[in-house]
């Protein structure tokens, strides 16, 4: 049986998990790409995976958008290169690192406000542009 692949310290998938087919690819590879079957598309189905928490499945969910399916099953497509295993391991990469994005929950925002020295460099500048603006203006007639 395969290692299984670690995502974080604490959760690994198994590479049973994971599906991979074998397509025929668009893009280089010049009279080959219409024999050879180098492009791959791997299926993870996150939704019926034992091995990842539920907030992670929610965090990974919102962050897939357009590669989950509705039932669940992320489904990465990888043909830039013309050499199958380079396109199972791009894949592969792709796929744990959507899963790493959405392992951690993300850090919240802490409501700042600027400083006073600050409010006033923004003004000093605000200020300057306008002089340099009323310099290019028509002169008027006292």
């Amino acid at each position: 049986m395969a290692d299984p692949i670690a995502i974080t310290r604490s959760v690994s998938i198994d590479p049973s998990e994971i599906e991979e087919t074998f397509v025929r690819g668009s893009g280089p590879g010049g009279q080959n790409v219409n024999k050879v079957a180098s492009a791959v598309q791997l299926r993870f189905d996150l939704a019926n995976s034992p091995n990842i928490p539920e907030p992670m499945k929610r965090r990974v969910e919102a962050l897939a958008g357009s590669r989950l399916t509705k039932d669940g099953v992320i489904v990465i497509i990888s043909n830039s290169h013309r050499d199958q295993p380079l396109n199972r391991a791009e894949a592969l990469a792709r796929l744990v690192a959507l899963l790493k994005e959405g392992a951690y929950p993300p850090k919240p925002r802490i409501a700042t406000r600027p400083t006073l020295a600050s409010k006033r460099r923004r003004l000093e500048g605000k200020a300057r542009r306008s002089e340099v603006k009323q310099g290019r203006a028509r002169p008027t007639e006292n």
